[in-house]
Formats: structure tokens, sequence, C-alpha cells
């Protein structure tokens, strides 16, 4: 069987659903996008609040796993990836955090060029829908809505936070998405009129009414097609058989940080001792394909609450029951948010340009299943250091297609990674003790106040923490003199022709927040560059630095100071 397109799109997730719209809006180009996943529409999908099924469901999510991390003391950590229409933007907590602007500048410096933020502003801009109104920063006509949520007024604990934050001496932003992100504020969700605001929802959907898409679900993509160097097509399964479909202008890979390594390798693109080791014939020897992989880390920083007010109390069956009825019948309440309504984004240490750990809010205390942590009211803060020096890899270890890879990140494997840890736990819970938290806090959960010691932050990090699920880098675009480097500025496949990545993996260094934006972003810019157009007109907005960054961790002084 043989069918051909002008492209051939490989995962129709955070990236994949952008490029089909994209590609297809002109109504010129034929498209195909694979989907190894199903139907997005379950109501544990939709519904905002019930974010922790979908991640946790195998019918949902590719349950991935890694090896033993010797920084983590042996443990292996979940790694679940989106498997289905939407991809993690399906599964996600939905936390919608762009990335500093350095970030971008960062990738620039690190060899891609045109990459900085003044570049990418506009792109973050074309993506979105802000409930706040278009600005400098903000977009007010795009096809993800954005919003801050609707349940801060309500619940008293999410303005404590951003007050605690303030007295421990830290700035206010009012939008970290805009001129300013270091700091205490509202949190910022990809939610549209109650709904989660997937890519599949946002622009899938409307792309799908046009006769030039063709989807198809429930594959397995086996290979790139390759004649020498150059993609032809892409070779999968679909009910047991083997399909061929040819590309005449480009192959499009937007597996994910994981599955876009996997695909590469499968087709004989990748490091020589890898292929060697699978059993895959080389094509091409890329030795950066799988390396440089990245990820963020977090830990859940828990305490009692003193008032009945947290969310504690609504995990029972009856409360969810309600809940999930007011969604249904009218798109509001507890089911139409995720609950991080508050946030922050402040640096570890002096000598830092911009931010390196953030906090998610949560007005509960939960274990990493969602299941209440223990009886009575509680609260804690997601939390982690931002930017690691640690680096991992994903590699293959058969030709076989079905066969999950090898995924070791090498988590907190350097000095600095574990001092940013120990810094993290000792501003965490400075801040958590300042006067406007005092009316509901009660006791520490965990790390629990012995936990003061380097050697014993370290063993409780190594025991508790977990993937916040941002992996990513693994395909990363750089410098034509990076030997690393698998992608030019255009994403690219270095040495192969029509050829390109456009997911989380093109990342060079992973940004300081979540990935859901910023891998949004990445593809519409792309879709510019597949289809020829001219990049959009840099934005150059003004982006605030702490002035005193090189001098102190932050610029004011903490009205309560722990011994």
């Amino acid at each position: 069987m043989e069918q051909r397109y002008d492209y051939i799109i490989v995962g129709a997730g955070s990236a994949g659903c952008v490029l089909a719209d994209r590609l297809t809006e002109s109504g010129e180009h034929s498209v195909l996008l694979l989907e190894a996943g199903g139907t997005d529409k379950s109501i544990f999908i939709q519904m905002p609040t019930a974010l922790s099924y979908p991640m946790n469901t195998e019918k949902y999510a590719w349950q991935f796993e890694t090896v033993e991390e010797l920084g983590l003391d042996g443990r292996q950590l979940h790694c679940p990836r989106g498997k289905v229409l939407g991809g993690s933007s399906s599964i996600n907590g939905m936390v919608y955090v762009r990335g500093h602007a350095c970030d971008f500048d960062e990738w620039e410096a690190q060899g891609a060029q045109g990459w900085n933020y003044r570049s990418c502003l506009p792109y973050f801009r074309r993506a979105e829908s802000w409930s706040g109104g278009e600005d400098e920063y903000r977009g007010g006509n795009g096809p993800v809505g954005t919003c801050n949520g609707n349940d801060m007024k309500r619940n008293p604990l999410y303005q404590a936070f951003i007050d605690a934050g303030k007295e421990a001496g830290y700035p206010e932003t009012q939008d970290y998405n805009g001129f300013q992100q270091e700091g205490f504020g509202p949190m910022h969700m990809t939610v549209d009129g109650g709904v989660r605001a997937s890519t599949s929802n946002a622009y899938l959907r409307r792309a799908l009414k046009r006769p030039n898409l063709t989807l198809i679900k429930g594959v397995v993509a086996r290979k790139i097609l390759l004649e020498g160097k150059q993609a032809k097509g892409v070779e999968f399964e679909k009910s047991g058989n083997v399909i061929k479909a040819l590309a005449d202008k480009e192959v499009i890979s937007s597996a994910g940080s994981v599955g876009s390594v996997q695909l590469l390798q499968l087709s004989g693109i990748g490091p020589k001792a890898v292929l060697d080791n699978a059993g895959v014939e080389r094509v091409h020897d890329l030795p950066g394909v799988g390396e440089n992989l990245q990820d963020h880390l977090e830990v859940y920083f828990q305490y009692h609450c003193t008032q009945p007010i947290t969310l504690n109390s609504k995990l029972g069956l009856v409360s969810k029951g309600l809940i999930g009825t007011e969604w249904i019948l009218t798109r509001k309440g507890l089911g139409a948010t995720n609950h991080f309504e508050s946030c922050a984004f402040i640096r570890s240490r002096k000598g830092l340009k911009w931010p390196n750990i953030q906090y998610h809010f949560l007005p509960a205390a939960m274990r990493y299943d969602g299941q209440a942590a223990f009886d009575g009211h509680g609260f804690q803060v997601h939390v982690g250091p931002n930017k690691p020096e640690s680096r991992g890899t994903i590699a293959i270890t058969s030709a076989d297609p079905h066969a999950k890879p090898r995924i070791q990140f090498n988590y907190i494997s350097t000095e600095q990674d574990k001092q940013d840890w120990r810094d993290c736990i000792r501003l965490t819970r400075e801040i958590l003790m300042q006067p406007a938290m005092d009316p509901f806090r009660g006791e520490e959960i965990q790390p629990g106040k012995h936990v003061t010691s380097d050697e014993a932050i370290d063993l409780w990090v190594k025991e508790n923490v977990e993937s916040a699920y941002h992996p990513s880098c693994s395909c990363k675009m750089g410098a034509e003199d990076d030997p690393m480097a698998v992608l030019d500025e255009a994403c690219r496949v270095r040495g192969i022709e029509r050829l390109r990545v456009v997911d989380s993996s093109i990342f060079p260094t992973i940004p300081n927040g979540n990935l859901n934006a910023p891998t949004i972003m990445v593809a519409e810019r792309a879709a510019d560059m597949i289809l020829g157009k001219p990049a959009m007109a840099t934005n150059q907005q003004p982006v605030w630095l702490d002035p005193n960054w090189q001098h102190t961790q932050r610029s004011g002084s903490p009205i309560r100071e722990l011994d």
C-alpha cells in the first residue's frame, strides 16, 4: 500500500497539531498526520481538574521509565509522554509558562541562530488568546486560550503565598509571561471557557475540517524512508499492515523529545555506537541524536493547614461527583481549573541573571498520584531548580519500533545541581515561614523540620524528588561547527535533505518553566520556515532584570529570617 502527500507529520501532539493546522491553512498542500494514540474526547482529558488521570493512563500516555538513576541512589522515575490527539498538551497540568526572555537569548548563544527572545515573542503572541487582552507581550487572537483561573479570589491561600514572597524580600509580578518573570504572582493556564486548551482543541479541530488534511490514528511509525541522504516518506504499521506513505516536499518528526529520537535512530540516523548496538543499519552518523537530554525535577513541600479551606476536603467521591456535575452543566467551578493559581520564579543565588527556581502553589496536600497525603487539611508547593547542569541520553536498544528506548537523565549529577537543591529547600522553608502564612500554617509535613543539614537535604531530595515531566533538548538545534547539533536553525536534520524535527527535542537548553508554551511557539515559527514565509517582524520589548542580580540573591530583606 502506498500513499503520497506534500508533507508527512509524525505525531499529533503539542507541535504536530500546530503544524497540521498551519500547513493546510492555505489549501495548497496535502498533509498526512500520523498519531500513535486515539481520540482525546474523554471527560478526564477535557475537564481541567481531572489532570492526574490521563497522565497515568496507558491509553493516553506512553508510560516510559528511566533507568536506575545513580544521582537518585538507583531510583527509576516515571516519564509519561502523550499518546493521544494533542499529545502531552492533552495530559499535562495545563500550566502556561513561556520561559524567561534570557532562555531564548541563551538558545541563540548556544548556536540556534535567530531564536532570540525578540524573534520568538511574535510567535508566542500569534499562538495565544490571553483572557486579559492583547498587549505588547500577550496575544489576543490566537488559537490557544489562556487565563488566570477562577479560584484565586475564593481561596485566601493563593494570595497568602504571594504576600509571603513579598515579605521574604522578593518582587511581585503581575504577568510572568510579560515584562517581568521574576517574582510572585498569579499563575496562568491553558484553559479556554473552562475546557483544556490542548493543541488538539485549539488547532487540530479546525484543521480536520479541511479536505487537504488526512489524519491516521493508532499507528506505529517504523522508520523514515530514505533514498541516500534524502527523506522520501514514512513506513508505519496500522492494524497489522505495514504501509508506506511518500512525501513530495518534506517529512517532519513531531513525535516528542523521546519519540523523535527513537524515530531518527530506527531510521539509521544517530550515534554509531547506539545504532550498532541496536542492530540498525547506519545511514547517517549524527552523534547528537539522543544526547543533551534535560528535564526538570520537583518535590512537594507540604504543611498542615490550620483552617478547613483546602482542597483536601474535596477529594472524596461525593465532592468529586458534585464538582464534575457542575463542570458538565456549566464548564465552571473547581472542575474548570488545574488549581495552580499562584506561583513564583526566583533566583537561588547571587550572580544569576534570571530565575532558576519555579514554584507552583496548590491549596491541598496530595501525593503524586492525586490521592490525599493524609487526613485533614494541608497545602503544598511544587518546587525545583529549572536550569540543571546534568545531561542525559535516549537510545534505542533494538530495531523493534515497539520496544521502549533506554532513557537516562543523569539527574543531580553535578555539584552545582546538588547545591541548587539545598538552596531550594532552605529558601522555600523561609518563604513559607513568613507572617502572611501564619494564619494557615500548621506543622511541616515534608521534608520535616529536622531536614536542615546538607546531608539530610541531599538524602531527602534523592528519596522524594520526581520528574516534572519536561524531557527535552534531545535533538538540539545548533551551529554548523557543533558536532552535537542535530538540527540547523531551520529545524532541518543536518546531512539529510527534506527532513525536519519540530517539537521540544529541538531546544538547545531547557527553559525556566513548563514546556508546552515554548513547544507551541517553536511549531508556529517552524511552520513559517517550512512554507518559506518571511519570519514575523521581531518585537523588541523591554524585559525586567533585577538591577542587583550580580551582587544579591534578592533585592529586599525578609521580614522573618530563619535561624
